[in-house]
């Protein structure tokens, strides 16, 4: 894997958020792909739970100042940055004031979910994009943790489709059990993805699945995929074993190093 670049993008994050399933092996992998060898680059949002002080946070100037089109609306982009302690790994975060100051991740104080939740996945999967490519970085995978990551391959495929620095990258997801998370109304997610001319058959998981339709859109946009957890429903491995693309098995943390380097080399690239 020596001298390959791996681009992750994923929800949640530790050290930055709190340990679950998708933010232990979000860390886990880039961390052992980078002890490979592999020149990798790490990209979550900016959520304001997190400390900025604490985890020593700063703008990247150069890379922020734009601004993303939000279902016609200017959204500016702000790009931060961060160092893993010890690990010489350096995170991106993608930011923006009316998406994610606010001091919580994906609900309310009452547990209801935030309104504009398929806003900030689509200012995020267009944040991650657009950095990567004033960063001028060409990653040979990218790998997608978590729901709020999930819209990044269907906008690659489509709305990215003729963007030359992703001609050869291949889109890898990890799939989880989300529960509930996701947006509220998937009747107007889509008419928000439209906005970008991505066509209406590339949206039809979002109309038949509306629990699942983040996840089924990644999976259905992507060149391979990895079971992220144990417990997957019968109706998700019914979904993943329906694609003509390769798969990995669930794989521990105890265990996924080696299943992971050889998925990528023999399956993927």
């Amino acid at each position: 894997m020596k001298d390959k670049r791996i681009l992750f993008v994923s929800s949640e994050l530790i050290p930055y958020l709190p340990e679950n399933n998708v933010s232990k092996m979000a860390f886990e992998v880039p961390k052992e792909m980078h002890h490979q060898g592999v020149q990798i680059r790490m990209f979550m949002p900016r959520f304001g739970v997190i400390n900025e002080r604490r985890h020593q946070l700063h703008e990247v100037i150069r890379l922020s100042g734009m601004n993303l089109i939000i279902n016609d609306m200017d959204m500016p982009l702000i790009i931060k940055v961060a160092s893993v302690p010890k690990e010489r790994m350096q995170v991106y975060f993608i930011d923006n004031e009316e998406y994610f100051k606010r001091k919580a991740i994906f609900t309310d104080q009452d547990g209801k979910l935030f309104e504009d939740n398929d806003e900030r996945a689509i200012f995020f999967a267009k944040g991650v994009i657009e950095t990567v490519k004033k960063l001028k970085w060409a990653p040979d995978i990218i790998h997608i943790h978590g729901w709020m990551a999930s819209l990044l391959p269907l906008y690659l495929r489509e709305y990215y489709k003729n963007d030359p620095l992703f001609t050869d990258s291949k889109i890898v997801t990890s799939v989880f059990e989300y529960g509930t998370d996701g947006v509220l109304n998937n009747e107007a997610l889509v008419n928000k993805i439209k906005f970008d001319s991505i066509p209406d058959e590339k949206l039809k998981s979002f109309q038949d699945d509306c629990k699942n339709g983040f996840m089924r859109v990644a999976i259905e946009n992507s060149d391979a995929v990895i079971k992220g957890c144990d417990n997957l429903s019968e109706k998700t491995t019914k979904l993943i074993d329906e694609l003509d693309i390769p798969v990995l098995d669930y794989h521990s943390l105890e265990d996924f190093k080696e299943a992971y380097t050889n998925f990528y080399l023999s399956k993927v690239l």
